[in-house]
C-alpha cells in the first residue's frame, strides 16, 4: 500500500467517530474566546487518541495543543471552532429558520474545520505509531478566528517557534490548494472623552465625544478615494454615549476595521487613521484613547507546499458527491439569486457552469481561486512557519459564507464528505513532509528568503492581551 493510502485508509477507519464530534461542536455553537463547550469537546478528543495536551495555551482558557511524538520534524495542523453570533439556523433545510433560544450559528464551517484538522493529526499519529517514524504532529486548537485573532498572539508569543511546517485548510465550495491572498487588518478601538452638559441650557459647556465620533467617521470615509484598490475600512459604534438627547455625550467609542493588502501597507492606513482621530479630537476639543482590539497579517504564501500539497489533491481526486447531495445542493441555490450565484463565480475566479450544484473538479495551482478576498489570522502563522492550507468542497456552489445558508448546510452529508477529504488531504501532506525532510528544507528555504527581504513585525503591539470577556 503507498504512503497515502495508508494515511487515507487511517482517516476512514475514524471518520464517523469525527463526523459525529463535528455536529456536536455544530450544536453548540460559540462566539469568539466563549468556546467553552467546544475546546471541551476538542480537549477529551486529545486526550482520548493519545496526545499529550495543553490548555489554555498563550493564556487563552479556550485555546489547546495536542501533540504526539519525540524528536524528528514538528508538523503542526492548525483547527477551529468558534461560530458567528446572528445565525441561528436549523440544519438540513433550505430557508431561513433560526433556532428557538439559540442566537450564533456555524456560518464559516469552523465545526468542520477544527474536526477535519484533529482527524488528521489523529491519522498522522496513528500513522508514526504503526511505522515507527520519529517525528512530531501537534494539534493547534484555536480560538477567536473571527474577529478575535488569537493566531496571531500565538505567533507573536513563539508557540510555533520550533515548528517546521504548518497545515491546514478551510470549508469552501470549491476544491483547491488556498492561493495565498488574503488582506493584513486591524480593529482599532478609538475613545473619545469630552465633557457633559445640559444640551439646551448650557451647551456651550460641553464637549461632545460623539460628535468627535461622527468627525471621525466623516474624515475616514473621505480617505476612501485615496486608499489602495484593495484596502477597505468599516466601523461600529461601540458606545454611543447613553440615549439621553439632552445630554452632551462625555465618553463614546467606535472601532475601524482597517484592512490592506500587506502589513507595510497596513501600517500606513492605520497612521492615517490615527491623524484623522486626532484631527476630529482637535475639532471637538476631546481628547481620545486609541487601543489596538486585534490584528492579522496577510498570507504568506510557500510554493514548494503548494505543489506537494497540489500533487495530493491530483492523487485524491474532488469530493465524491452523490445525487441526494445534489439534489439538496440545489434547493440551496433556489435560494439565490442569479446576479449572488455570478458573483460567487467572479470572486473565486473559476471557471465552471453556472449551473454546478457541486465542485465536481480540482483547481489547478496556477487557476485564478482566491475565494474572495477576506482577512485570516493564519496569515500570522504563515509568516513565523511555512504555511499551506486547502480549500475544500463542503456546500453548494454559489454559498456565501457568513450567511444562514452556510449554516444550513453545515450537518448535511455533502459537508461530512468535504471534511473527510480535508483531513485526507492534510494528513497525506504531512506523511510526504515527515517521509522526504528535503522537502521541509525546501519549504523552509523559501520561507527564508520572503522573511530576509521583510521581516514580520506583528500588527498586536507587544503588551496587548487578547480581548477576553472576564464576565
Amino acid at each position: 500500500m503507498k504512503n497515502e493510502e495508508l494515511v487515507w485508509e487511517l482517516v476512514e477507519n475514524k471518520k464517523e467517530e469525527f463526523i459525529n464530534f463535528s455536529d456536536r461542536i455544530f450544536d453548540t455553537p460559540e462566539i469568539l474566546y466563549q468556546e467553552f463547550k467546544s475546546v471541551s469537546e476538542h480537549t477529551n478528543m486529545l486526550k482520548k487518541e493519545g496526545f499529550k495536551v495543553t490548555e489554555n495555551i498563550c493564556n487563552m482558557p479556550t485555546a489547546v495543543m495536542g501533540e504526539y511524538g519525540e524528536d524528528g520534524p514538528v508538523i503542526a495542523i492548525l483547527g477551529e471552532f468558534d461560530a458567528l453570533p446572528g445565525l441561528s439556523q436549523e440544519s438540513g433545510i433550505a430557508k431561513n429558520k433560526p433556532i428557538e433560544n439559540t442566537i450564533n450559528g456555524h456560518g464559516c464551517g469552523h465545526n468542520l474545520l477544527g474536526a477535519a484538522s484533529l482527524l488528521a493529526a489523529t491519522a498522522v499519529k496513528d500513522w508514526l505509531l504503526q511505522n515507527k517514524i520519529k517525528a512530531r504532529v501537534r494539534y493547534y486548537g484555536c480560538p477567536a478566528e473571527e474577529g478575535g485573532a488569537a493566531k496571531t498572539y500565538m505567533a507573536r508569543d513563539g508557540l510555533f517557534k520550533n515548528v517546521d511546517v504548518a497545515i491546514s485548510w478551510h470549508p469552501a465550495t470549491y476544491n483547491s490548494v488556498n492561493k495565498p491572498i488574503s488582506l493584513a487588518n486591524s480593529r482599532i478601538d478609538f475613545t473619545f472623552f469630552g465633557k457633559a452638559a445640559h444640551a439646551a441650557t448650557a451647551p456651550h459647556l460641553g464637549r461632545s465625544a460623539l460628535d468627535a465620533i461622527e468627525l471621525m467617521n466623516v474624515g475616514v470615509n473621505y480617505m476612501r478615494e485615496h486608499m489602495p484598490d484593495s484596502a477597505r475600512v468599516h466601523y461600529a459604534y461601540m458606545d454611543t454615549g447613553g440615549n439621553a438627547a439632552n445630554v452632551v455625550h462625555a465618553k463614546a467609542t467606535v472601532r475601524h476595521l482597517v484592512r490592506a493588502s500587506n502589513l507595510m501597507e497596513l501600517r500606513s492606513l492605520v497612521d492615517r487613521v490615527y491623524k484623522i482621530a486626532d484631527g476630529a479630537a482637535l475639532m471637538t476639543e476631546t481628547t481620545v484613547e486609541k487601543k489596538v482590539y486585534s490584528g492579522v497579517s496577510n498570507l504568506l504564501g510557500n510554493e514548494p507546499l503548494e505543489k506537494i500539497m497540489q500533487t495530493e489533491w491530483d492523487k485524491l481526486g474532488p469530493v465524491k458527491f452523490d445525487k441526494n447531495d445534489i439534489e439538496f445542493a440545489n434547493k440551496i441555490r433556489s435560494t439565490f439569486t442569479e446576479t449572488e450565484i455570478l458573483d460567487s463565480f467572479q470572486r473565486i475566479g473559476i471557471k465552471a457552469p453556472l449551473d454546478l450544484p457541486l465542485c465536481d473538479f480540482v483547481a489547478p495551482l496556477d487557476s485564478l481561486n482566491n475565494g474572495g478576498i477576506g482577512s485570516t489570522d493564519v496569515g500570522d502563522i504563515s509568516w513565523v512557519v511555512p504555511t499551506v492550507q486547502a480549500r475544500v468542497a463542503t456546500c453548494a456552489v454559489g454559498t456565501p459564507f457568513h450567511t444562514w445558508q452556510t449554516v444550513a448546510q453545515g450537518k448535511s452529508a455533502a459537508a461530512h464528505k468535504g471534511m473527510i477529504h480535508a483531513a485526507k488531504i492534510m494528513a497525506s501532506t504531512a506523511s510526504i513532509l515527515i517521509k522526504y525532510p528535503e522537502k521541509i528544507d525546501e519549504a523552509k528555504k523559501e520561507f527564508d528568503k520572503h522573511i530576509l527581504k521583510n521581516p514580520y513585525i506583528c500588527p498586536i503591539p507587544d503588551g496587548v492581551m487578547p480581548p477576553i470577556s472576564k464576565d
